[in-house]
C-alpha cells in the first residue's frame, strides 16, 4: 500500500460510513424482490438460513477484525512493518481455522442445524453458504489490516462489491431454478449462492489490492513470538465477539422457539409455518432500514466523544452527547411512526404476494420497535465511548432474556400466534434502549434532560404520522378498488409520504427542535444548517 495515500481518520470514517450504508441500500433492493420472488415459504427458508450464517459468522470473525486493525496500527505506529506483517499472517491463519470449522458445521451439519430451526426445507440454504463463511474470514483479515494502516477505501469498496454480486447472482439464480420448476426452498438456496459468490470475488479483490500494495519489509527487526501475538489478538477480540455475537444467538433461538411453538403448540403445519414466518421475515427487512440510517451518526459519535473525553472537555463532550439524542429523536421517531401509520399500505406496496393484512399488523408493531433499536444503538456508542464497553452486553442480554420468555408464550397462544415474535422484539429493544438511557445518565457527569430532547421530537413525529394516515385514507377512498394495481397503491402512499414529509419539516422548524450544532454530526451538516438557516 506504498503508493496510496492514508486517509485521515474522519475521512475514513466517513468512507466506511457510506461503504455500510450503500451496502444496506443494496440490501433491501435484493431482499424485497427476492421475497417477492421466493413467496412467503421460501422467504423463511431464506431468513432461517441466513440466520445460521449470520450467526457462525458474528462468533468467528467479528472481534478479529478489530483487534487485528488495532495491533496493526500499533505496528506502524512504531516503525514496526514486521511486526504488522506477522500479525496479519497469524491472524489469517486463525481466520482460515475458524472459517474452516464453521463450514465443516454448516456443511455437513446442514440438516441437524435446519432441524434445530424447525424448518428442515433451510438446509440447502444452510449448505450454499457454508464456503461463505471462510470466504468472508479471510476478507475480515485483509479488511483488520487494511483499516489498521488507516486505508479504508478497500474495506467499503470491497463491501459494495460483495453486495452488488449478492444482488445480481442470488436474484439471478432464484430465477432460474423457479423457471426450470424447482421448488421454492431450492430457489432460497440459489438466492443464498449469490450471497456466496458475492464473498469469494470480494475477496478475490481484497487479495488483490493486498498484494498490489504490500510494504517493504524492515530487515533485522525483531518480532513478537507467534503465540504472543496471537493470545493479545484473543484478548482484544473475545469481548467484542460476545457483545457482537449476542444479537444473532439471540435472534436464532428466537427463530427455532417461534417456529416450534406454531408447530407443537398450536398445530400449524410445516408450510402453515413457513407462511407465517415468511410474513414476519419480510418484515424485519423494512424494520431494519432506519436503524441502518444510522450507521453514519453512530460512526461520527464515538470518535467525537472519545476525543472530547480524553482531552477532559466536558463542555465539549455533553455538546456532542446531547446533540446526538436530539439528532437521534429527529430521525428515528418519525421513520418509525411512518412505518407505524402506513404499516398495512407500505407492506402490501413492497410485498403484493404476501399477507397484506396480517404484515401490515407485525409491521405496525415493528415500526414503533425500530424507534427502541436506535435509540440503543446510539447509547451503545456513547457508552462505549466512555470505555463501558459491558454496559451494552449487559443490558442487550437482559432484553434478549425477557424477548425469548415472552415470544415463547405468546407465540403459544392461538388467538396472538405469530403476534408474538414483534412483541417480544419491542419488549425487548424497549427494555435495552432504557437501561441504556439510564446507565448514560449515571456516567455522563453533566445533566441529561431526555424529556426535553425526545417529546417535540415525538409531537412532530406524530402529528406527521396522523396526517400521513389521513392523506392515504382519503386517497384509497377516491383512488383505490379491489381492482387498482399497484401504480394506484404507489400514487397513494407517495402522495401520503409527501404531505407526511411537509409537515415534518414544519413543524421541525416551527419548533426548533434541532440546532446548528446538531446537524453537524450528519454528513453535510453544515451546508444543512445554512440552507435550513438553523442557527
Amino acid at each position: 500500500m506504498a503508493t496510496e495515500k492514508k486517509q485521515s481518520f474522519l475521512g475514513g470514517a466517513a468512507v466506511l460510513a457510506f461503504g455500510i450504508m450503500a451496502v444496506k441500500v443494496i440490501g433491501a433492493v435484493f431482499k424485497i424482490p427476492l421475497r417477492n420472488i421466493l413467496g412467503e415459504g421460501g422467504s423463511a427458508d431464506f431468513s432461517n438460513a441466513y440466520n445460521i450464517y449470520a450467526t457462525m459468522l458474528t462468533i468467528s470473525t467479528a472481534g478479529l477484525p478489530v483487534a487485528l486493525s488495532k495491533l496493526v496500527s500499533e505496528a506502524y505506529a512504531r516503525g514496526r512493518t514486521r511486526q504488522a506483517q506477522r500479525t496479519f499472517n497469524l491472524s489469517l491463519t486463525v481466520f482460515l481455522l475458524l472459517g474452516l470449522v464453521s463450514f465443516s458445521l454448516m456443511w455437513w451439519g446442514n440438516d441437524y442445524l435446519a432441524s434445530l430451526l424447525n424448518n428442515p426445507r433451510a438446509a440447502y440454504g444452510i449448505r450454499a453458504l457454508a464456503p461463505a463463511v471462510v470466504c468472508v474470514g479471510c476478507l475480515s483479515a485483509f479488511r483488520g489490516y487494511a483499516q489498521g494502516r488507516q486505508y479504508m477505501t478497500p474495506t467499503a469498496v470491497s463491501q459494495i462489491l460483495e453486495a452488488l454480486c449478492k444482488l445480481v447472482f442470488g436474484l439471478a439464480l432464484s430465477l432460474w431454478l423457479l423457471k426450470i420448476g424447482q421448488p421454492d426452498y431450492i430457489a432460497a438456496a440459489g438466492a443464498i449462492g449469490g450471497v456466496t459468490i458475492g464473498t469469494i470475488l470480494s475477496l478475490v479483490y481484497m487479495a488483490a489490492n493486498y498484494l498490489r500494495h504490500r510494504p517493504a519489509l524492515q530487515s533485522g527487526e525483531r518480532c513478537a513470538s507467534g503465540r504472543a501475538i496471537v493470545r493479545r489478538l484473543l484478548a482484544l477480540a473475545i469481548p467484542i465477539t460476545i457483545a457482537s455475537s449476542m444479537v444473532s444467538i439471540i435472534t436464532l433461538i428466537d427463530t427455532s422457539l417461534v417456529q416450534g411453538q406454531l408447530q407443537n403448540a398450536l398445530g400449524y403445519s410445516l408450510d402453515e409455518t413457513r407462511a407465517l414466518y415468511g410474513n414476519y421475515s419480510a418484515c424485519m427487512d423494512l424494520y431494519n432500514l432506519p436503524s441502518s440510517l444510522m450507521v453514519a451518526l453512530t460512526a461520527s459519535v464515538i470518535p467525537a466523544v472519545s476525543a472530547s473525553i480524553t482531552q477532559h472537555n466536558e463542555k465539549q463532550t455533553a455538546r456532542i452527547v446531547r446533540s446526538s439524542f436530539r439528532v437521534t429523536a429527529l430521525l428515528a421517531f418519525p421513520m418509525g411512526l411512518g412505518l407505524w401509520s402506513l404499516s398495512g399500505p407500505i407492506f402490501r406496496l413492497f410485498y403484493p404476494r404476501y399477507d397484506g393484512a396480517l404484515g401490515g399488523q407485525l409491521l405496525s408493531v415493528l415500526g414503533i420497535a425500530s424507534i427502541f433499536v436506535c435509540l440503543m444503538l446510539i447509547t451503545n456508542s456513547i457508552l462505549q465511548s466512555y470505555g463501558r464497553v459491558n454496559v451494552p452486553i449487559f443490558t442487550m442480554l437482559i432484553g434478549g432474556v425477557v424477548k425469548i420468555v415472552l415470544n415463547y408464550n405468546l407465540t403459544a397462544v392461538p388467538s396472538i400466534n405469530i403476534h408474538g415474535a414483534p412483541i417480544g422484539t419491542l419488549v425487548c429493544f424497549a427494555l435495552t434502549a432504557i437501561l441504556n438511557l439510564i446507565a448514560v445518565s449515571r456516567v455522563a457527569a453533566f445533566h441529561l434532560n431526555y424529556p426535553g430532547y425526545f417529546l417535540r421530537p415525538l409531537l412532530a413525529s406524530l402529528a406527521m404520522a396522523f396526517s400521513a394516515r389521513g392523506v392515504y385514507a382519503l386517497c384509497a377512498h377516491f383512488l383505490l378498488s379491489e381492482d387498482s394495481g399497484r401504480t394506484i397503491m404507489l400514487v397513494c402512499v407517495g402522495a401520503a409520504i409527501a404531505v407526511a414529509v411537509v409537515v415534518y419539516a414544519v413543524l421541525v422548524l416551527a419548533l426548533r427542535i434541532v440546532t446548528r450544532d446538531d446537524l453537524a454530526l450528519l454528513p453535510k451538516g453544515e451546508k444543512l444548517a445554512r440552507v435550513l438557516h438553523v442557527r
